[in-house]
């Protein structure tokens, strides 16, 4: 019973989380900028403000599928936030600017968090398969292996949160800076990065409540 009420809280949280973020970009979306800028016009100006411009600014698929790419430089921006002038594409784009800053800078928890991406990708990989065998053949060592690299998946979560609130700090710090926005504005990308991030938030209180219930089932079996 236990472990339904942890699986239960789990499903809340996910979707609470993807809700509100959801909700707020929903809300954001229609608000346009009075400056008018485009995500991609408003991502060029922080690039270029912070000595950036090597950095490209390019559009990609998906809905919030934006992101700063380490390894060649680049600020992908999802087409809504890419072409559109609302506030959320004022947040998103400045969002992603800041993690480009804190690759200038050498910020210590992206570095980090950059380095051990390998281990974690093995791990979300291979985790549940571990785990999955080890309730099918009811071997005890293969499931403490499994909550091991479920670990390793929870401490990369946990060195995201510092990772996404510096960034989304650079950002409003950037915009208000570079008058980007106006002071009311500002407050409304203040909401949306708030949103955003509390789904990382969200990400590591799921991820603990799993590896808790995997625990507890270790050790009803030991």
């Amino acid at each position: 019973m236990n472990y339904m009420i942890f699986l239960l809280i789990t499903v809340i949280i996910t979707f609470a989380s993807q809700n509100y973020i959801q909700s707020m970009y929903r809300k954001t979306k229609k608000i346009s900028s009075k400056h008018g800028m485009t995500g991609e016009e408003v991502a060029r100006k922080i690039l270029d403000k912070n000595g950036l411009k090597s950095v490209k600014v390019q559009e990609v698929d998906g809905t919030l599928s934006d992101h700063y790419d380490p390894k060649s430089k680049t600020v992908n921006l999802s087409r809504d936030i890419f072409e559109n002038t609302s506030l959320a594409s004022v947040s998103v784009a400045s969002h992603e600017c800041g993690h480009a800053i804190q690759d200038k800078e050498g910020y210590r928890f992206l570095r980090i968090r950059s380095s051990i991406v390998p281990i974690v990708n093995l791990a979300s990989r291979i985790g549940y398969i571990v785990i999955m065998i080890s309730f099918l053949t009811s071997l005890l060592d293969l499931l403490w292996i499994g909550i091991g690299l479920e670990f390793i998946i929870l401490l990369f979560q946990v060195i995201t949160l510092p990772v996404e609130f510096n960034a989304s700090n650079r950002a409003l710090k950037q915009i208000t800076d570079l008058k980007i926005v106006e002071e009311e504005e500002h407050r409304m990308c203040k909401k949306m990065l708030k949103a955003a991030a509390l789904t990382y938030v969200a990400s590591v209180a799921t991820a603990v409540i799993e590896i808790l219930r995997l625990v507890l089932i270790a050790r009803r079996r030991d």
